[in-house]
């Protein structure tokens, strides 16, 4: 029988009610079946760590309650030490268990987490020492983040206004993306690295993104009109059909490094972390989850 932490990050969705009655649900359904769980509360990244480093040394499966960045979070101080990762969807995008297929259901989750099955191993980025699972996004997409930052609350709204607000004061950039030693320059929106194929709340960024294939799917989206730009990240993205557009390329590689012709900001799992030129590369089968 596995034993548990659960990280609760007290700050994660909009509905934090909804949330909090979910974690109790999957924690009753735990203990009903023998399962010894704890349940802590963050108050602080550093404090996050520190309770995730002490529960992998424990034995236990270090429950990752919130959204994509606690799972983020968490997922590094996983692979560090070792562990066992597991997720209770409670943020407001949830795009990293969107692309494991994880349910939503609390009765499911305690199913599948109490599943004798051997964890999955699923690939991360690594970048200066961080870990994202998800994606890590710059241009538009990272002002578009700074603006969210500040609307929170507003959930799935939020991020349709933090786009629009972005768009007003966007000039297009000149991106230098090094794929595994090869270069390529695009004048355009933005660029993405992506492990998992959701960002920004179900938007499909990289449909063809596979979390156990040891590659980024690297999505830049070059110059194209302000309707256009529109339509893809109010329609398209969700549905892949950006990809059909001349102006969206897609490369493949292992290790990559974007530089842009200004001052870009860039982000992973939905949190800003700092400004271009970053290297990412991926790290294969580095993160144990239970997700099947």
């Amino acid at each position: 029988m596995r034993t548990f932490t659960a990280v609760v990050n007290p700050a994660a969705g909009n509905r934090r009610r909804t949330a909090a009655g979910r974690v109790r649900h999957v924690v009753q359904r735990l203990r009903e079946a023998g399962a010894a769980v704890r349940v802590e509360t963050t108050r602080s990244l550093q404090h996050s760590d520190e309770i995730a480093s002490a529960a992998v040394a424990r034995g236990d499966v270090v429950l990752a309650v919130g959204g994509d960045g606690t799972v983020g979070r968490l997922a590094g101080t996983v692979v560090r030490t070792g562990g066992v990762l597991g997720i209770l969807p409670a943020g407001r995008g949830n795009d990293f268990a969107r692309q494991l297929g994880l349910p939503t259901d609390p009765d499911a989750i305690a199913k599948l987490l109490l599943r004798e099955s051997e964890p999955q191993l699923v690939d991360v980025i690594e970048t200066a020492g961080t870990i994202v699972v998800g994606s890590i996004y710059t241009g538009i997409d990272a002002i578009a983040n700074r603006h969210f930052n500040r609307v929170r609350p507003l959930g799935a709204a939020g991020y349709h206004y933090s786009a629009g607000r972005a768009l007003l004061t966007w000039r297009m950039a000149t991106y230098h993306v090094t794929v595994d030693g090869t270069e390529h320059n695009a004048r355009g929106y933005t660029v993405v690295l992506a492990n998992s194929g959701f960002y920004g709340d179900g938007r499909h960024a990289a449909p063809d993104a596979r979390v156990d294939d040891g590659l980024l799917d690297i999505v830049i989206l070059r110059d194209v009109s302000r309707w256009g730009f529109v339509s893809i990240a109010m329609k398209e993205l969700y549905s892949g059909a950006h990809l059909k557009r001349p102006e969206v390329e897609v490369l493949r590689g292992r290790e990559v490094r974007v530089e842009a012709d200004r001052e870009l900001p860039y982000g992973g799992d939905g949190e800003l972390l700092s400004t271009l030129p970053v290297t990412a590369r991926v790290l294969p089968g580095a993160l144990r989850v239970l997700a099947s």
